[in-house]
């Protein structure tokens, strides 16, 4: 009886399929590697405002609150940028704040973020004298160094929805301002979700910011409208 020996496949084939499986796993590890390296800026904002995040109700009495822009919606504050309003209002009622600078973009003369939210405010019960408003923050990053450099603040009380506010708080700090945050709760619709996938990738540009310094895109010279602010409420 004859025997039948199985043919076994050449040696190329076993080169071919190893070099098959090396290359996916060189793969799958490049891609663990981007997910880490993505997540870390997160992580990042997490460790260094672990203990920054406050409420209203538990907001630490300081003399000035940061409220940032979000956007207008024919020329009035988005809803977004509304809950941010009446949170800062809600400070300035419980005495927890003294003056509210409100920083946001005005780069085109049809857009004016800052005097949209003074008033708004003003119309729910602050006074106007106690609002100071900066036209150049058109992102966080220039929101807080001008806060810190043009406008003299050293402590404050920041304003944002939850999902930004890590971030706002990181980089103050950063620019030399002793922060806290108080994350504004939102609905979770599909701005929400938008808003923090963004910060994913928002928070790489942080760390940079946090590291680099970069010069804001308009810094100018000294303004003194927190102080003369203060002197009114005193």
């Amino acid at each position: 009886m004859k025997i039948h020996r199985p043919r076994l496949p050449h040696a190329p084939f076993f080169r071919g399929s190893l070099q098959g499986r090396a290359g996916q796993r060189r793969l799958v590890q490049t891609l663990m590697s981007v997910c880490v390296l993505a997540l870390l800026p997160a992580t990042w904002l997490f460790v260094v405002t672990g203990d920054r995040l406050r409420t209203t109700a538990d907001a630490p009495r300081t003399e000035v609150g940061v409220v940032f822009g979000a956007g207008l919606w024919d020329g009035e504050p988005s809803p977004y940028l509304a809950h941010r309003l009446d949170a800062a209002a809600r400070l300035y009622h419980e005495g927890r704040v003294e003056v509210l600078l409100v920083t946001g973009d005005n780069s085109r003369a049809d857009y004016d973020e800052p005097d949209a939210m003074r008033a708004y405010l003003t119309e729910h019960g602050v006074p106007a004298a106690r609002i100071v408003t900066d036209y150049a923050g058109f992102d966080t990053w220039d929101s807080c160094v001008r806060a810190k450099k043009i406008f003299g603040v050293d402590r404050a009380v920041l304003v944002s929805q939850g999902f930004h506010i890590r971030r706002a708080v990181a980089l103050c700090e950063a620019a030399g301002i002793d922060s806290y945050g108080v994350g504004v709760d939102d609905k979770h619709d599909v701005t929400w979700y938008y808003g923090g996938t963004r910060e994913v990738f928002a928070a790489g540009k942080a760390v940079l910011d946090a590291v680099f310094h970069p010069a804001p895109t308009f810094l100018g010279p000294k303004e003194h409208g927190i102080a003369r602010a203060l002197a009114t409420a005193r």
